[in-house]
């Protein structure tokens, strides 16, 4: 069964602070979807701890096909361990995982333990489907005599957000914002009657929720989270884990731009090359279980660090004020395209993540840029129509081929549509809302094998020895 794409809250009101979330590769929709999930599950048994004698996680669709490789038991064993994506450690983390499949004990919210098997107590069902989502986990208490005590089904929607069944029927009740819309058309019309640029129209918005001094805090924290993955990825060498003995590459791309630099050789395409290396190092971390953003999702974190770090990097105008017009800008542009199609591999394929990631940097890159708001539409635009069709087919499940490579080429996507965008005058004849608009349709006609269950494509075609 092939799962629909509802539409989620207006534009206007997905934050910058959800779409840009801190926490631990490598999957925003399989790894920290899953451990927010579980540890809203463990939050919910308040005051029932006493009477839990065992915890069941069961991952359904996507999360059972490719779960393994994207550590889904994993996140939802730590969810329910009482942990957040958010507040612990890589390294942390893994001993605490460790601790718990080695002893088969898991501490309760109360302090007291629980006998907990993963062998026998996290499921992987392949077979049932839900229409809501193909990311879909269900979370079961029960007691001493094997009575059930409490049960939720979860779906992980992209992006580390979730839901729980019955929640999209019933939407929380939104809060109004200055300059509402559902379109790019309608955020062009709200801009030009406010006199705004869409950085500061998305910023008026994010202050009728947060304060504006949040805002702002939250914008640098990010930036430095981006940054500092970048430094750490280029840093490490080795193979990742998994059994497909790929090899860490952004280190040894990166010290021999650093050579030549020092030799005074340049080529053409230097620039680029480091953008590669910026990406990769992001999306190898990621691979390997460290801290990123999700941006707008882990599988495709490593595109806007990339094009943010090449403006602070290599644009001369450079300046913090230009880095918050490029995340206020790209949050407007995600918000889109959460709204009206999806960051979801799972429903949409690849073109929802690395594509929606390029479309949000190519726009933001613009703004920082100078560029006008027709100017930003068209730079989105034009990233979001050249990675139309793009399949999820990670091979053996894991975010690593050809995800890493497919992360470089969305940044250097990006810095090509943002320049496009500059040399013309905002006229174009696709508008952002026709190709989000297509996206979402040709995700809807993607075979499921084509939507990160790892049954299609190159995972099907390339033999893992």
């Amino acid at each position: 069964m092939q799962s629909g794409i509802r539409q989620t809250a207006s534009a206007s009101s997905i934050s910058l602070l959800d779409l840009f979330r801190i926490g631990l590769g490598p999957s925003s929709s399989h790894t920290v979807g899953p451990m927010r999930a579980a540890n809203a599950f463990l939050c919910a048994l308040a005051g029932r701890e006493a009477g839990v004698v065992r915890l069941t996680a069961t991952a359904y669709g996507s999360l059972a096909w490719t779960g393994k490789g994207h550590a889904t038991d994993k996140a939802m064993i730590l969810g329910l361990a009482g942990c957040r994506p958010d507040e612990i450690s890589p390294d942390e983390a893994g001993e605490l995982f460790t601790s718990i499949v080695t002893s088969h004990r898991l501490r309760l919210q109360g302090g007291r333990e629980i006998e907990f098997d993963p062998a026998r107590d996290v499921l992987f069902d392949r077979q049932t489907q839900f229409e809501r989502h193909t990311n879909a986990m269900r979370f079961t208490a029960y007691d001493a005599a094997g009575a059930e005590l409490a049960s939720q089904l979860w779906f992980s929607i992209g992006g580390g957000f979730v839901v729980r069944e019955g929640e999209e029927d019933e939407p929380a009740a939104e809060i109004p914002v200055p300059h509402p819309y559902d379109t790019a058309a309608q955020m062009l019309q709200a801009a030009k009657e406010a006199g705004l640029s869409i950085a500061e129209l998305a910023l008026a918005n994010e202050c009728a929720r947060h304060p504006k001094a949040e805002v702002l805090g939250y914008i640098g924290k990010v930036a430095e989270a981006m940054f500092a993955c970048i430094e750490r990825g280029l840093t490490q060498q080795g193979e990742l884990g998994g059994g497909l003995h790929v090899k860490r590459r952004a280190h040894h791309i990166f010290s021999g731009l650093q050579s030549r630099a020092q030799q005074n050789e340049f080529i053409p395409h230097t620039h680029l090359d480091y953008v590669s290396a910026f990406a990769m190092a992001v999306n190898e971390e990621n691979a390997a279980g460290g801290r990123v953003v999700t941006a707008p999702t882990n599988g495709a974190a490593g595109v806007i660090p990339a094009v943010l770090r090449y403006y602070r990097d290599f644009c001369e105008t450079a300046d913090e004020a230009g880095m918050r017009q490029f995340f206020l800008t790209a949050a407007a542009i995600g918000g889109l395209i959460k709204r009206n199609a999806s960051i979801s591999g799972a429903e949409v394929g690849c073109q929802g993540e690395v594509g929606s990631a390029s479309a949000m940097a190519a726009a933001g890159l613009c703004a920082a840029m100078g560029g006008s708001n027709a100017q930003i539409e068209n730079a989105a635009e034009i990233a979001m129509e050249h990675h139309l069709g793009m399949t999820c087919d990670p091979i053996g499940g894991l975010v690593q081929v050809p995800c890493i490579e497919r992360n470089a080429f969305g940044a250097i996507k990006a810095i090509a549509a943002a320049s496009l965008a500059l040399h013309g005058d905002g006229t174009h004849i696709v508008s952002l809302d026709a190709v989000i608009e297509t996206m979402r349709q040709t995700g809807l006609d993607m075979q499921s094998k084509y939507k990160e269950t790892s049954l299609g494509g190159l995972a099907a075609n390339v033999a893992i020895c």
